[in-house]
């Protein structure tokens, strides 16, 4: 178990719920939030490493600032549908990945992955 904590935005109730169950098998504390404002709030208080949303709860702009605002912190977007462009997009914004929501797999993957890279850089 990596000693990282991630806070999750995911609007869909059901693939909120599967993704907080297997974050809590791979991450130290798994923070789930219902707003963008809880999400910044979460970030800054727990020291967030991983901030995992969903791009339809936080629109690109706000990956953006988000990236801007807590420039450590690894950000990996979801969307029921994401695509080339929409991923393409994303990683201009600042994440650091895109995956479908429900390739809970791979959404793990990407925050395992690129949260060890940060925490690489920083040290």
């Amino acid at each position: 178990m990596q000693s990282l904590t991630v806070v999750l935005l995911q609007g869909d109730a059901g693939v909120a719920q599967s993704l907080v169950a297997a974050l809590s098998q791979a991450f130290f504390s798994v923070q789930q939030v219902q707003s963008l404002d809880e999400l910044r709030n979460r970030i800054a208080k727990h020291r967030a490493e991983v901030a995992i949303l969903d791009i339809e709860a936080a629109p690109l702009p706000e990956v953006e600032h988000l990236s801007r605002d807590f420039s450590g912190v690894c950000i990996v977007c979801t969307h029921r549908v994401a695509d080339e462009e929409m991923w393409a997009a994303a990683l201009q914004a600042g994440a650091a990945d895109v995956c479908p929501a429900n390739d809970i797999p791979a959404i793990l993957r990407a925050a395992l992955g690129n949260a060890r890279g940060q925490r690489s850089a920083v040290a």
